[in-house]
């Protein structure tokens, strides 16, 4: 039996109801420092292969944090100031609701119609943007607040405290088999006294994800407390050049708004050495997504693409700073007529119950932000298209009334399929390659 499986029973599973400390407590002296705090000792200095040269950036740093409205955020003193040393991106989007498909969607490309936050597992030949950087020798690691060991799967995690500060639905590599399920991948999973190690003997890889935990994330408390903890860890961490090389590119972003009845702008920065000088403290209105990180990166890189979003042109337009540096045409949107990406629950795919669809092949006839081919991993049915895939299907409905639809997995086999079946990812799929538009 796998271990999704047997972890199973900890979907049920909600944060500890511990009373929340209304001001952030350092865990450490610096982020450079490890801290019993963080529960998982670390494995050591990460090892990576030689550097990759980008065409504009050598690193790419993602931090994540959650469920803020734009306004709100932009009202902060602390991203004020962190704006007058970066770009403003007034137009970056989420790209639906709740939380963990923003997360599975900049990793895959696609958030196969979730819309909860889910236990869910996404099968081994379904293609993430680690399958596009290994391809290129380009070196990737995730650095998740307070998750115990490295590559850790289990849905959540209690501190000694009694506080549940790690959840698997932020740690978006996690969630896809072809790397949590894989060893030697998931060990690039790390925790923050990885973190700690890995910066202070200047081995940071080059793509890097970081999710602080649900306290420091304000996921559980506000921006505010947000705040002071990216005081306390951004901040300095910025005029550390092991952490930020002048070719470094830093992407501060949230999750998704709070209000679900907004289109689903976030309030978004451009960060790091690689942002010359003129271009600190101005406002890029370029319309981004979630998907537009992983078409920067390719790019950069000039990588393939994984056929899904990123190769949907509406949504995945470059980052205009690197896209100015390389010559890619962005399309012309900024703030008006936008796509709507506030809807959930009604989008197709396989990780929706209600509007289940089997997975479908790469779009292998788009391209992304590189000039790379689609990467297709081995065991995809390609016969399974957008141009010949059924209707979606109300697992609950047919649940409901006895029945069983049958559905074709990747290798091309027919299997019953249950609503149980879905929610624990036993059959997965990947939505077509326009559903947003």
């Amino acid at each position: 039996m796998s271990f999704k499986y047997a972890v199973a029973l900890a979907a049920v599973a909600r944060t500890a109801s511990a009373a929340i400390a209304s001001t952030f407590t350092p865990p450490a002296p610096a982020p450079t420092s490890t801290s019993s705090f963080y529960v998982g000792n670390s494995n050591g200095t990460i090892v990576n292969t030689p550097d990759v040269p980008g065409r504009v950036f050598d690193r790419f740093i993602q931090i994540w944090l959650e469920n803020t409205d734009f306004a709100q955020a932009a009202g902060q003193a602390v991203f004020k100031n962190l704006s007058s040393q970066g770009i403003t991106l007034s137009s970056y989007y989420g790209v639906t609701h709740p939380s963990e498909p923003n997360y599975i969607a900049a990793s895959g490309g696609d958030f196969w119609g979730l819309s909860e936050d889910n236990l869910v597992n996404v099968p081994a030949n379904v293609s993430t943007i680690v399958d596009l950087l290994d391809l290129a020798g380009v070196s990737w690691s995730s650095y998740q607040e307070n998750m115990p060991s490295d590559g850790y799967l289990g849905f959540n995690f209690t501190n000694p405290d009694g506080y549940t500060y790690y959840v698997r639905k932020h740690n978006p590599l996690v969630i896809y088999d072809s790397v949590g399920l894989n060893s030697t991948r998931a060990a690039r999973i790390r925790n923050f006294n990885d973190f700690a190690v890995d910066v202070d003997n200047n081995t940071l890889s080059q793509w890097i994800f970081v999710t602080p935990n649900l306290r420091n994330d304000a996921h559980d408390t506000t921006v505010e407390y947000a705040t002071e903890w990216l005081s306390y860890w951004l901040m300095p961490l910025l005029q550390d050049p092991n952490f930020n090389t002048p070719k470094t590119l830093i992407l501060l972003t949230f999750d998704e708004n709070e209000n679900y009845n907004i289109n689903n702008q976030v309030y978004s920065l451009l960060l790091g050495g690689v942002i010359p000088q003129n271009l600190w403290n101005t406002t890029d209105d370029t319309f981004y997504t979630h998907y537009s990180t992983l078409t920067t990166v390719e790019n950069n890189w000039n990588l393939g693409n994984l056929g899904r979003q990123d190769t949907n042109k509406t949504v995945s337009n470059v980052f205009a700073f690197v896209a100015n540096a390389t010559s890619y045409k962005n399309n012309d949107l900024t703030t008006n007529n936008l796509p709507l990406l506030n809807l959930t629950s009604t989008i197709p795919g396989p990780l929706n119950p209600e509007y289940y669809i089997p997975w479908l092949a790469p779009n292998t006839n788009g391209t992304g932000g590189g000039s790379g081919p689609t990467f297709v991993a081995s065991g995809v049915n390609m016969s399974m298209t957008s141009a010949n895939a059924p209707p979606p299907v109300n697992l609950t409905a047919n649940s409901s009334s006895g029945s069983s639809p049958t559905t074709t997995t990747g290798a091309g086999v027919s299997v019953g399929v249950s609503v149980q079946g879905v929610l624990g990812a036993v059959a997965v799929a990947v939505a077509a390659a326009a559903l947003l538009v």
